[in-house]
């Protein structure tokens, strides 16, 4: 019955002028969009004709270019689930106190300075260049509205900020629209779990930026298998290898001076969260630690791409008597110096 009603509402949504026209997605208000999503990133250009308000389309949404993909996907090779995590040396092994950069390769060229509020720079201009260019870890957040809906949704401005006690970090990046369903419910309630994304779960958590209509559930959507909580009332992800329960401490508007407010704009939030509990896979846990081998973890990259840590190597922190014993590391002359 459930799937019937929701044939008929999807039925009644608003639909492309054509298949081909990528750059005119309607934001739904009725559900969030998150930077984990299946295509590529565009600025929607809103018609100067419509009976749909401006603010109701949204610069982030994601244009489907799924039969395209599929075509390029099949010509790449196939995903390594099995490839083990190798370790190997230092970029430069014989790198010496001074030296600098371990690589002179594209010292030839010039930087561009870049004004992020330049008038004519558009906000998916800043948007398309940081997300390109930080990598980020990816969480999955499970909430509950205070009527007790549960919600899923993918993350990529997240961070641990410290370890005792443990605090972490969401960004929420402005919408024209209402916030999203996370932002409102954490706002609510102010519990949550936040779910780590490894790499056997993506797909799942991918599913979940879907814009199908308010009420879906993301947990039936992405056919991920949840668990009970033991300090908040959201249940965690229990194919997720770490998940985190939290409560949260602070929800910051970040619209510093007011500026948005006056132009009439919309901003962004930081959710701060404290850790209640940790659930760790008991094969992940080793001497304190979480096995990389197990815990495959992703990040986001720019535009639809994803990075796996596939090859790591160590390097130990430097300490001062023991460098100094060390004659050949060029150290005493930079001192002495």
């Amino acid at each position: 019955m459930r799937s019937r009603q929701l044939l008929r509402t999807l039925q009644q949504l608003p639909k492309p002028a054509s298949s081909n026209s990528t750059n005119q997605c309607l934001a739904r208000s009725t559900k969030k969009h998150s930077t984990l999503a299946t295509a590529e990133t565009t600025q929607p250009p809103v018609p100067e004709t419509s009976k749909v308000p401006a603010a109701a389309f949204n610069p982030f949404e994601l244009g489907s270019k799924r039969a395209d993909f599929k075509k390029t996907e099949a010509t790449r090779p196939k995903f390594q689930a099995l490839d083990p995590v190798t370790v190997s040396q230092v970029p430069d092994p014989s790198w010496r106190y001074g030296k600098g950069v371990n690589s002179t390769a594209g010292q030839s060229y010039n930087h561009i300075l870049i004004d992020p509020y330049s008038p004519d720079r558009s906000m998916i201009d800043n948007y398309k260049l940081l997300i390109s260019g930080i990598p980020r870890p990816i969480s999955f957040v499970s909430t509950v509205s205070k009527d007790g809906a549960p919600n899923l949704s993918p993350f990529s401005y997240f961070q641990v900020v410290d370890h005792d006690p443990p605090i972490f970090v969401i960004g929420f990046s402005a919408r024209a629209t209402r916030p999203k369903d996370t932002r409102q419910n954490l706002l609510e309630t102010g519990e949550c779990v936040i779910n780590v994304v490894s790499e056997h779960m993506v797909e799942a958590v991918n599913a979940t930026s879907l814009d199908v209509p308010l009420g879906t559930s993301e947990w039936n959507l992405s056919g991920l298998q949840s668990a009970p909580s033991e300090t908040v009332k959201p249940e965690r992800v229990l194919d997720a290898i770490f998940s985190i329960e939290g409560k949260l401490l602070e929800m910051k508007e970040l619209d510093y001076g007011g500026s948005h407010r006056a132009e009439g704009k919309p901003s962004g939030a930081l959710a701060v969260i404290q850790a209640k509990r940790f659930w760790i896979r008991e094969d992940a846990l080793v001497g304190g630690n979480i096995d990389l081998e197990v815990m495959r973890p992703l990040v986001q990259l720019g535009g639809i791409s994803y990075g796996r840590v596939r090859e790591t190597f160590e390097l130990p922190r430097p300490k001062l008597r023991e460098e100094l014993e060390d004659a050949s590391n060029g150290l005493k002359g930079i001192l002495e110096k």
